[in-house]
């Protein structure tokens, strides 16, 4: 007798957006890593191979109202909050229709119509920045939330433990996301903590907390929702450690020699969200590999048009120079 297939806990309908989203987000960032060894791309650069069950599982768990901020591994969540990879890609390459117009970078990609709040490059100041954005949505009186999202290094921030007790206090709508990739740089959390499970730093603040597979489109879907239910509720903010896997170094110059290629592989061959959620599409006959395969073409071929966009963009005129900077005139040593 053949054994019966369980049915999987979600739809047809989210498991093909999740794979979706996670295949757009790997081919781009593959795609990234390629121009940047041919030095088309340049500065830094962070790519998001691995975590991709982390956006995917995010995007459905929330409403596209909802405020996400982050570190500056920011493409795949950038993408997954409705970026286009054409402006994306055209920031990378310092272009003028990027969406920071150039002048991010990939370490600060943005956009307020889309609820992405960066990118930053300072490790963990967007936490406090976090908090902040949540209290102004308390304040006007939205019922959405900020999803606060920064690694494992920045669990080590002072400005952490500021903003989890101001959030606490004033019961503020954010969700506070560790993406635990293992390594902070090259340094693993064993190194740097006697706290080895950092979720547990919530529970000092009396912050409801606990850890999430990020491996787990599924795992990631249910442990937002439930934050998000929680923060949306008006009950203050929530704390998961979402224990993921980077596939590629900390940035493109890290030659990884803290980690094996052994552990790697393994992480690869057993853990890689998107051929996880392949099967579960093939197995459930959600779409026939024909299918799979001729979206993998479309999702190649739209990567592509956005290098060709990137690379026929202009660059931001000198004009540009001084525009979107803020600053306090009576300064002395500002002059007009």
């Amino acid at each position: 007798m053949a054994q019966a297939i369980v049915k999987p806990p979600f739809t047809k309908k989210t498991y093909l957006e999740w794979y979706e989203l996670m295949q757009r987000i790997r081919v781009f960032e593959t795609r990234a890593g390629m121009l940047y060894q041919q030095r088309k791309i340049r500065g830094f650069c962070h790519l998001y191979n691995g975590q991709e069950a982390v956006a995917a599982g995010m995007t459905s768990a929330i409403r596209k109202e909802d405020i996400v901020i982050t570190a500056y591994r920011d493409h795949g969540n950038a993408i997954a909050k409705g970026i286009s990879e054409k402006e994306c890609m055209a920031e990378l390459y310092g272009k003028a229709t990027g969406c920071t117009k150039g002048k991010g970078g990939s370490m600060h990609f943005f956009s307020k119509e889309k609820g992405f709040y960066g990118g930053h490059g300072i490790v963990g100041a967007q936490i406090p920045l976090g908090a902040g954005i949540a209290f102004a949505e308390k304040y006007k009186g939205t019922k959405n939330v900020c999803l606060t999202m920064f690694g494992d290094g920045a669990a080590r921030q002072g400005a952490l433990h500021e903003a989890f007790n101001m959030a606490m206090t004033w019961k503020l709508p954010v969700i506070f996301i560790c993406e635990n990739n293992q390594y902070a740089m090259g340094t693993s959390v064993e190194r740097t903590s006697n706290v080895k499970e950092i979720y547990k730093m919530g529970l000092g603040f009396e912050m409801p907390s606990e850890p999430v597979d990020g491996m787990s489109c599924e795992a990631v879907h249910n442990a937002i929702s439930k934050a998000v239910k929680h923060a949306r509720a008006g009950k203050g903010p929530y704390f998961l450690e979402i224990n993921t896997y980077r596939f590629n170094g900390h940035s493109m110059s890290d030659a990884e020699p803290y980690r094996s290629r052994e552990e790697k592989n393994t992480y690869k061959k057993n853990s890689d969200p998107i051929k996880n959620v392949r099967e579960v599409i093939l197995e459930n006959k959600f779409a026939s590999e024909k299918a799979m395969k001729a979206l993998d073409a479309k999702i190649k071929a739209d990567v592509e048009e956005a290098v060709t966009f990137a690379e026929e963009s202009p660059y931001p005129d000198d004009g540009e120079l001084f525009t979107d900077i803020y600053l306090q005139k009576d300064y002395p040593f500002i002059r007009d």
